[in-house]
């Protein structure tokens, strides 16, 4: 029998994929059946080698050893992915197969990931490619009924490989420049630094600040308050105050508007992640991962998409999603639906992929059964589709202008003749937990007024202010900050501007507090993300081309050519080189920077769970990895029973050896000392220490 070989970027889609197409038969690796054959890849099987793949030598980072160029690329398999790219490959070259289908995510990376084994695999047989934006049942089966050729693909395939080629160059080269002349690893990244200037410049701003202070002058008249103009001189404004008791005020313009605002767009991948940091304080990576479980659970489209609009083929069944969308959510009860369709739908506007929505699975599924992250992502996808289509939020705005004692003075006021879609987002925020109470000033109607009309003045006060510093970033901030970051600079018609993708966002902001340059600090409802003195140190000493948005901004344009076929890959990559190459013989030390940054830790031995390195801090011996939680104490209960404290000499030679000989610990039972051999236990939880004594003459101990 001849089978068509399906590969997947992970087991839950492709175990999604083979029940739709009837392959469900398990085997080793994969799933089969139908004529088909279902398999996965877990993620990126396959990457660029490292430098010291090319040449030994490149093992030890020397100054002498850059710019480091490979002339011709190699790409290895992760020694823990070994087996599945073993199956992928023999699965690829079966004599019973017929043609390949890539199911990997429909984008630049899903397509780098099954290229990359394909390739490795040295698999010749034709190429298909499934492009779907749903994990519905019914978008699966219409995908499969429309695969294209692999060949439409290649071009998104280049420019995948090119991305991972320049992140190589920049990582590598730039990397183990800066750290080889200022003596500590410092990680420089082509998004990632660019970022990173954007938060210690916010910080210079914030502490360079100086408050300037401004004074107001207000006035109560019968039904509504009057403000006027900020005034710098508190002198200026006692005096505009004192001429205004008593005085009479007259109403010089009554201005009265009908306003209309439109509904919002629909939710790419970056407006949801803000939304979601500044309601439910969820960060970027966490919205991303709840939001790909949603998909993978059919309950959401594509979540790594830059498109705020829908195809106009959806146009047609949008009222129905609209409608079970509306009554699997509680916070619409009693509120009236509509759908415009016409709002949402362009087709110039959708890339690779359309907005994020939720899917009519919505209807028969258990949504209170769903994780807690999960559904409150759902809710506000769903929330979002609901306002996008809905009517427009229509009021009315009057705008007072009085005049008193030679001083002008304003008021505003806001009716609201049609709630339209902010009936349904203010029903949402009330039901949340920390709702803000909303701000009466801003909603208030102001009363019937005349022009020419005059009134009493009531009262006369001061109000004084200051001038406020520039935000700290949240991740919704700097996420938005990311999105336009050198857009100026940037042609009108490129496709990508900013820091980086909707895809790759999250995980940068990870990577850079994982790496000690970021913090995360609760400040009231928000998190703020400050950098570290490391951060500081870090901008401090890179030449602006590796810190300025416009350089990544750039290269995301002409990644964007090479996918339509207009830059040649080589041409992009030759420019990386030459620029790499300028900066290895052209930069210079900073004078005066050896105590700019914090001391690298010295590495006392290897950890005995993760291999990592256990190095020495305040409180004890950690390993470095942060994802492993293996230390040894300064204070440990064990050691401090017997008057002692591992030192680094003990610690070391725990770690190298197992055990350590120990002169003089303490007797608890005896009050005297003694000589034993002190072993390490790791139970994988706790470093745990047992005693071996010598054996004594005649077999006692």
């Amino acid at each position: 029998m001849r089978y068509k070989l399906v590969i997947a970027e992970k087991p839950s889609v492709a175990q999604s994929l083979a029940a739709v197409i009837g392959a469900t038969a398990r085997k080793d690796g994969y799933l089969e059946g139908n004529g088909w054959r279902v398999s996965w890849c877990v993620g990126h099987l396959a990457g660029l080698a490292d430098a010291d793949s090319y040449d030994p030598k490149y093992a030890k980072w020397r100054y002498d050893d850059l710019p480091i160029l490979p002339e011709h690329w190699q790409m290895v398999v992760g020694k823990d992915k070994k087996k599945q790219f073993d199956i992928l490959k023999k699965l690829m070259n079966a004599p019973d197969v017929t043609e390949v289908v890539n199911a990997c995510d429909a984008g630049r990376e899903g397509e780098l990931i099954f290229r990359s084994v394909y390739e490795l695999a040295g698999c010749q047989k034709p190429m298909k490619r499934l492009w779907i934006s749903s994990m519905e049942d019914s978008a699966i089966r219409e995908g499969f009924a429309n695969l294209r050729p692999g060949a439409d693909y290649d071009g998104l395939r280049d420019a995948a490989l090119c991305r991972a080629k320049a992140d190589w160059l920049v990582g590598i080269n730039a990397t183990r420049l800066f750290s080889v002349l200022y003596h500590r690893t410092l990680n420089i990244g082509r998004v990632m630094s660019p970022t990173l200037a954007l938060i210690v410049q916010r910080e210079a701003e914030i502490d360079t600040f100086k408050p300037v202070p401004f004074y107001t002058v207000s006035l109560e008249l019968p039904g509504l308050t009057v403000s006027g103009e900020r005034m710098s001189d508190r002198a200026s404004a006692d005096q505009l105050k004192e001429a205004c008791r008593g005085a009479a005020v007259t109403i010089k313009k009554v201005e009265c508007k009908e306003k209309s605002e439109k509904p919002p767009a629909l939710y790419d991948l970056t407006t949801l992640q803000r939304d979601a940091n500044r309601l439910l304080g969820y960060t970027a990576q966490q919205t991303l991962d709840y939001l790909q479980a949603l998909y993978e659970k059919k309950l959401c489209t594509y979540p790594r998409t830059d498109s705020r609009y829908l195809t106009g083929d959806m146009a047609d069944s949008l009222p129905v999603l609209v409608n079970l969308v509306a009554n699997a959510m509680p916070f619409r009860k009693g509120i009236a639906i509509f759908c415009d369709a016409a709002q949402v739908i362009n087709d110039k506007k959708v890339t690779d992929h359309h907005a994020v929505i939720p899917t009519r699975n919505l209807k028969d599924a258990d949504l209170s059964s769903l994780p807690a992250g999960e559904k409150a992502v759902l809710e506000l996808v769903a929330l979002r589709l609901l306002c996008a289509v809905a009517q427009p939020h229509i009021y009315s705005e009057t705008v007072v202008i009085a005049a008193c004692a030679g001083g002008e003075f304003t008021a505003k006021g806001k009716t609201v003749k049609h709630p339209g879609w902010k009936a349904l987002e203010d029903a949402y925020r009330a039901k949340m937990k920390d709702a803000e109470p909303k701000k009466e000033g801003a909603e208030k109607a102001l009363p019937e007024l005349t022009e020419g009309q005059t009134l009493s003045v009531a009262a006369a006060i001061i109000k004084e202010g200051k001038s406020s510093p520039p935000q700290h970033f949240t991740e919704d901030t700097l996420l938005s900050a990311m999105e336009t970051a050198g857009k100026e600079d940037m042609p009108e018609d490129a496709e990508r501007k900013g820091l980086g993708t909707p895809a790759t966002r999250a995980g940068i902001l990870e990577k850079l507090v994982s790496a000690g340059f970021l913090e995360r600090k609760k400040n009231k409802k928000t998190v703020q993300l400050l950098p570290s003195h490391d951060a500081v140190s870090l901008i401090t000493v890179l030449p602006e081309q590796l810190q300025s948005p416009l350089l990544t901004a750039e290269w995301e344009y002409r990644l964007g050519e090479i996918e339509r076929g207009q830059l040649a890959p080589e041409e992009f990559l030759d420019g990386i080189s030459t620029m790499l190459g300028d900066l290895v013989g052209t930069y210079q030390v900073i004078k005066g920077t050896e105590y700019l940054f914090t001391p690298p830790r010295e590495v006392v031995g290897k950890c005995p769970r993760c291999g990592g390195e256990v190095a020495e801090l305040q409180k004890g011996f950690f390993c470095q990895n942060d994802s492993c939680k293996f230390a040894i104490w300064k204070n440990n209960k064990w050691w401090a029973a017997k008057k002692k404290q591992p030192t680094k000499a003990v610690v070391s030679a725990l770690l190298n050896d197992g055990r350590v000989r120990v002169m003089g610990l303490y007797s608890e039972k005896t009050g005297k000392t003694y000589d034993a051999t002190v072993v390490l236990e790791d139970d994988g939880q706790y470093a745990n220490f047992k005693l071996e004594f010598d054996q004594r003459k005649g077999g006692s101990r």
